[in-house]
């Protein structure tokens, strides 16, 4: 008696190149699905697109396994960006600033700072933007993440909203002397200029809709959108002010820390003075009191920082904000 036998096709797995060129194709075509959907600015043609996708279907119908619930080919449309808000860690603690509101609270900070130093100090005077907090997270020089301050530990995911903003750059460009490092946590502020706050103001009220009561709350408003095309249909813009964790590149002043981010493509504030001295502090803070209805944005004080790397590690933090 014999038995009977069946044949089973085998589908055979995708090699490592496959892999690679699948994982290419995704990421440019999902690119080009958000830049169409929901930022409405798309680089390339109709035909450009659909080869791309063709070229992506072929992939996965030829190996199954690849064909994910997430794969640009299952979803319709701008389907899949939305924002759910959820929990994000930050890789490094987001802290906070502490305040001083006269010149002898401003002297005895500085003071602290010359007993630890001995000689006068080199500032970073920066104008305080009246805005909103955003870590950024670069992977390789890629963007691949976007969360709120929140408690300073863990924020809300905004990714999706974070890269409609114009200023945000979905990929670092490096230089001879600043080459992309491996990872990049760097904090900024989301903010309105004023003209642009005040054009978003008066389409709300024309459609029938109350207006914002500042910049600040319009800004917070606008991140934080479950549909990112709305976000993207506001004129956010975004200055970074700090670094978080960083791997590949050690700065020896937020001075050359700041050089590097607007090597790379990131926004910096072109208000940033370096000074030497307390005195020299308070000219700034005297003189930016006098002007702050020049700048575009609205201010709120002036923060100051040292400058050099190795003096703020020395001083340190408290809970909630750095000592220097």
């Amino acid at each position: 008696m014999s038995a009977g036998c069946t044949s089973l096709a085998r589908v055979s797995s995708p090699d490592a190149d496959t892999r690679g060129r699948w994982q290419e194709l995704a990421e440019e075509v999902r690119g080009h699905q958000f830049r169409y959907y929901v930022k409405d600015a798309p680089i390339v043609s109709d035909a450009e697109f659909d080869a791309l996708l063709r070229e992506l279907q072929a992939i996965e119908d030829q190996y199954p396994e690849l064909r994910t619930p997430d794969s640009p080919t299952q979803l319709v449309g701008g389907a899949g960006f939305a924002t759910n808000f959820g929990a994000a860690d930050h890789l490094e603690r987001m802290l906070s600033l502490d305040n001083v509101f006269d010149t002898d609270e401003l002297s005895a900070w500085a003071a602290r700072i010359s007993a630890e130093t001995g000689a006068d100090t080199e500032y970073l005077c920066e104008l305080k933007i009246d805005g909103v907090a955003l870590a950024l997270v670069y992977r390789d020089g890629v963007l691949v993440r976007g969360a709120t301050r929140g408690d300073g530990r863990s924020g809300e995911d905004v990714t999706l909203n974070a890269r409609t903003i114009e200023d945000v750059p979905e990929r670092l460009t490096g230089t001879d002397e600043f080459p992309v490092p491996s990872v990049l946590e760097v904090r900024g502020e989301v903010f309105f200029r004023l003209a642009d706050f005040e054009e978003l103001n008066a389409g709300l009220v024309a459609e029938g809709k109350p207006p914002f009561a500042n910049p600040r709350n319009s800004a917070a408003g606008s991140l934080r959108q479950k549909n990112p095309a709305v976000t993207a249909r506001r004129r956010l813009r975004m200055i970074c002010h700090g670094l978080g964790k960083v791997e590949g590149f050690t700065p020896a002043s937020l001075h050359d820390a700041y050089r590097a981010l607007g090597a790379w493509g990131l926004p910096v504030s072109t208000h940033t003075t370096k000074v030497r001295g307390i005195g020299a502090v308070a000219e700034r803070i005297a003189y930016w009191g006098e002007h702050r209805h020049d700048v575009e944005h609205e201010i709120d004080g002036v923060v100051v920082k040292v400058d050099d790397v190795s003096l703020q590690r020395r001083l340190g933090a408290t809970s909630r904000a750095p000592r220097w």
